[in-house]
């Protein structure tokens, strides 16, 4: 029962936040993010530890209440994204740098794009089939309940996404990806959590994490060039400005994966540092935080 009323709740969410005007959608955003702020939950308390790494001192309430904000606003625009149309789509999202990406679209060359959870990606996923017309694919995390999940993954399909389960798919997530990318796909993987803390180990903003080898291995194993992204919110929309593509090194394999997967989180960090509200990141991420309490 507790599973069947999550669904109902995001079901009432996607339908009743678009009926919602959209000056009164972002109002009732920002009201929530300030009350979530205020008391001081769980997740905000990991979002202060995390702010304090990116930006060298105890956070203060204003970058706490902005980072809340801009988690808020990202559902917001989730639950409207299915009913914006190209043109509002356009006003609310602005790409930059994206050109050496589209053009191997052309030529059917695959690329990957990693990026953090920043700003809001999927304005991003939709814009490339959408208004760059280029296929893109990317993975989805397997939530619970189950119901939730299939809702998530029919929304992101009706963005124009093609979706690959990162679990319990007929196939090896790496292996579909590697397909795509075949057939000239842009690869878009959202890559600064690693779920199963079994990834590469990265330092970030000077202290060790581990990020996930998925970008490094796929680009290195199909020999196609891999970019990062940063997105961030101005007043009126999401901006994303793409760089790369990252250098793969040279040496084993693993030594590949290494260097690759830290130039990446370096990438990251510079465009978290300019813009540490739009970091959403309320779980955690560090190493440290992750080490068994000392026993009394």
């Amino acid at each position: 029962m507790p599973e069947r009323l999550t669904e109902l709740a995001y079901l009432a969410a996607w339908r009743g936040v678009r009926l919602l005007p959209e000056s009164a959608a972002y109002g009732l955003s920002r009201r929530f993010a300030d009350r979530a702020a205020r008391k001081n939950g769980r997740g905000v308390r990991q979002l202060r530890r995390n702010l304090a790494r990116v930006v060298g001192v105890e956070p203060d309430e204003e970058l706490v209440r902005r980072a809340m904000r801009s988690y808020a606003r990202y559902w917001i625009e989730a639950f409207r994204l299915p009913s914006m149309d190209d043109d509002l789509l356009l006003r609310r999202f602005e790409m930059n740098g994206y050109e050496p990406v589209h053009e191997r679209a052309r030529q059917g060359l695959g690329s990957i794009v990693a990026l953090p959870h920043c700003g809001n990606w999927d304005l991003a996923g939709a814009w490339v089939p959408r208004i760059a017309k280029d296929p893109l694919t990317t993975v989805a995390e397997r939530l619970k309940p189950e119901g939730v999940y299939r809702r998530f993954l029919e929304y992101r399909e009706s963005l124009g996404m093609n979706i690959i389960p990162t679990s319990g798919g007929d196939r090896n997530p790496q292996a579909a990806l590697g397909e795509a990318l075949d057939a000239g796909h842009v690869v878009a993987l959202v890559a600064d959590r690693d779920l199963g803390r079994s990834g590469t180990e990265v330092k970030f903003f000077g202290e060790p994490t581990t990020f996930p080898s998925g970008p490094a291995l796929l680009a290195i194993r199909n020999r196609v060039e891999l970019f990062t992204a940063m997105i961030h919110y101005e007043e009126d929309r999401a901006v994303c400005h793409i760089t790369g593509p990252v250098d793969t090194g040279t040496g084993s394999l693993r030594e590949r994966v290494a260097s690759t997967t830290q130039r990446m989180a370096d990438a990251f960090e510079e465009g978290i540092r300019a813009h540490p509200a739009d970091w959403h990141m309320l779980q955690r991420f560090w190493t440290a935080d992750f080490a068994p309490a000392p026993a009394p």
